[in-house]
């Protein structure tokens, strides 16, 4: 109820019933609590993506009586802890961070969410789709609920007008994929733009886009400790093994890494920077524990490294020395583009 203005003031707190003058420590223990009580999935406010470890906006909050009015107190609250300097003990979607900065959602974001989905419409880019007859601009409720996770009151409808008798071609499948794509954001778009609402009272978008989704999550949440150690112990592979030459230089690759680029990698390679409570034993997958994979990935070994962060998989060409191993990862965790976007 304050006033913009008032927000960039000084925080001070004071915990009812404890003595102790704030010298940092009783905001930062504010902070802390007050995010875990935001995004306990209880208040229905936010849910967790494939993985159980990240969140986003609860297409399902409009349950929750003036839901907006919430999303817009939790925005505010996310920017004053950022404008404080001041942690959360949260990690949100990659695509929830892409809405913040007011970047472009592609359709890869699809695949934290229904990896067997986001194959399909993969294979529709990847494929020729003539030959699909019954293939229009439309989607039947069962496809919709499945997108929309848990909501359910959804009906057949059509992607366009008159969508129902316009057949998907090989020239109009990027259409298409955009088009359902777009439900992703669609189902939860009120509360996206409640949250923003609060969130630009104090930061306002042209400065917060400086930065990227990755980078936005580490000012968000903080840089993660990486047990290098624990991390190899809990790593599973297919297609190599521990002795081989690419494995062992991958090792002293990232053992040479500084703290952001190891969390580059973990959020290359699971989606998010967050390390299970419970040690790399405990990463989960889109269907429940997944640890850390490498995958021997076949082809030229010029190619990139790329990730499935549904699975925590890194596919890893057979590179012909640690430095151009070296050199094709840095590129990959640093610059590595998703491609075919919607907004």
């Amino acid at each position: 109820m304050r006033p913009t203005q008032d927000l960039k003031g000084r925080l001070n707190v004071h915990f009812q019933g404890e003595e102790g003058i704030d010298a940092g420590g009783l905001t930062r223990e504010w902070y802390q609590l007050l995010s875990r009580v935001i995004f306990d999935k209880g208040a229905l406010l936010f849910t967790t993506g494939g993985n159980n470890a990240t969140f986003q906006p609860n297409p399902n909050s409009v349950y929750q009586t003036e839901h907006l009015s919430y999303f817009k107190f939790v925005g505010r609250v996310v920017a004053k802890a950022l404008f404080d300097g001041q942690l959360l003990d949260v990690y949100f979607t990659r695509s929830f961070y892409k809405h913040i900065l007011g970047v472009k959602v592609t359709y890869h974001d699809m695949e934290a969410v229904d990896p067997d989905y986001y194959k399909n419409l993969k294979c529709l880019l990847e494929n020729d789709v003539n030959d699909i007859l019954d293939l229009t601009f439309s989607m039947d409720a069962d496809e919709e609920k499945q997108i929309l996770y848990e909501k359910s009151e959804v009906t057949d409808h059509e992607l366009k007008p008159g969508g129902r008798n316009i057949r998907v071609t090989e020239e109009t499948k990027h259409e298409y994929v955009d088009l359902v794509a777009h439900i992703l954001t669609n189902a939860i778009r009120p509360q996206i733009n409640s949250f923003l609402e609060g969130f630009n009272e104090l930061i306002p978008r042209d400065l917060i886009s400086i930065f990227n989704d990755k980078e936005l999550e580490l000012l968000i949440s903080g840089l993660p400790e990486i047990d290098l150690d624990d991390l190899k112990a809990n790593t599973e592979y297919t297609g190599y093994t521990v002795g081989t030459n690419v494995v062992i230089w991958f090792w002293e690759v990232v053992k040479a890494f500084n703290k952001e680029d190891r969390a580059r990698l973990l959020q290359f390679v699971t989606g998010t920077s967050k390390v299970p409570l419970e040690g790399f034993k405990a990463l989960q997958g889109i269907s429940g524990p997944q640890r850390f994979q490498i995958h021997k990935a076949y082809g030229a070994p010029e190619r990139l490294p790329s990730a499935h962060t549904c699975f925590n998989q890194l596919d890893l060409p057979e590179y012909t020395s640690k430095e151009q191993l070296q050199e094709r990862l840095l590129l990959a965790i640093h610059e590595a583009s998703e491609g075919f976007g919607f907004g």
